[in-house]
């Protein structure tokens, strides 16, 4: 069976599951040798996070595709099962796009798009992606691992009683945009709640006005799609804004810089997100795992 991975999600689930020897094309974005038929036309340009939000726009205004696919490549390929989604046409490849460009292949492949919006359909993906390899039990075992990993925390923040924090996750600076779809539901079972979070539905420009209303005990900064060294070159530009040194995250120096990934990319690794909010929002009582620790930084070191 051959597979192509057309998100960088699937991905890194059938890399956990200990089924790469499946995959035989992946996207431009995945940490595989495995080909890379998904390019991005933005691919290798250094943009800002204004001028990246432009050309987005753009992009969208115009109805074009900010992704392509090596059609040559994937003729080469000739895949029987090709993974998709379509909760963010932004964040990934589209759906409808893989469809249109399937009918050219000879062989038509099973296109399953994934389409999570809480952290609970996300481990249903994980089942899916198992079961369309004939490998039920690798996901319900790497299902079971993952609980455990929830369990412990929720065990831990019930034990000692801790109240949630009230946290602000800024997923785009300029313009701000707040938190969506699983992000509160990883808040949440980390100990704390965004009161300007969108359960299960998209992440949306934000006024500075309704950060200030709520003034936020502890504030992630986590990017689409960036790391923490490249988030941390345009935080300035928060500092600019009326109201920022009133804060209560400002004042108690609680803003960290987190890589986006552990957040806004839909695979089980948002458990390492869990465990590491843990350790932020309760550090008293939890440490940052030792994975991600080269992928946080506070603000204030």
């Amino acid at each position: 069976m051959k597979v192509c991975s057309f998100l960088p999600a699937a991905t890194s689930m059938i890399y956990e599951l200990g089924l790469e020897e499946y995959l035989y094309g992946v996207t431009f974005e995945c940490p595989s040798d495995k080909p890379k038929v998904v390019r991005y036309h933005l691919e290798g340009k250094k943009l800002t996070s204004v001028e990246i939000n432009d050309t987005v726009k753009e992009y969208m205004d115009a109805d074009k595709n900010l992704y392509y696919v090596d059609l040559e490549l994937l003729h080469e390929i000739q895949p029987d099962i090709i993974f998709t989604q379509h909760v963010c046409n932004v964040c990934q490849i589209g759906t409808s796009y893989v469809e249109e460009v399937v009918k050219s292949l000879p062989k038509k492949p099973k296109i399953i798009p994934l389409v999570p919006h809480r952290l609970d359909d996300i481990y249903e993906n994980l089942l899916l992606i198992a079961s369309e390899l004939n490998e039920e039990a690798k996901g319900q075992v790497r299902l079971t691992e993952l609980k455990k990993r929830e369990m412990h925390i929720a065990e831990k923040l019930r034990d000692n009683n801790l109240l949630p924090k009230k946290v602000m996750l800024i997923e785009w600076i300029e313009p701000i945009f707040n938190c969506g779809h699983w992000i509160p539901d990883q808040i949440e079972r980390a100990g704390g709640y965004d009161p300007l979070g969108n359960p299960g539905g998209h992440s949306r420009p934000t006024e500075w006005e309704a950060v200030v209303a709520s003034n936020p005990e502890v504030i992630v900064i986590a990017p689409c799609g960036f790391t923490p060294e490249r988030a941390i070159q345009e935080v300035s530009r928060l500092e600019q804004k009326q109201g920022w040194s009133e804060l209560s995250a400002v004042r108690d120096q609680q803003i960290f810089i987190v890589d986006g990934d552990l957040f806004t990319r839909p695979s089980t690794t948002l458990v390492e997100g869990i465990e590491l909010l843990a350790a932020l929002l309760h550090p008293k009582h939890f440490d940052i795992p030792a994975g991600v620790r080269d992928k946080v930084v506070s603000y204030y070191i």
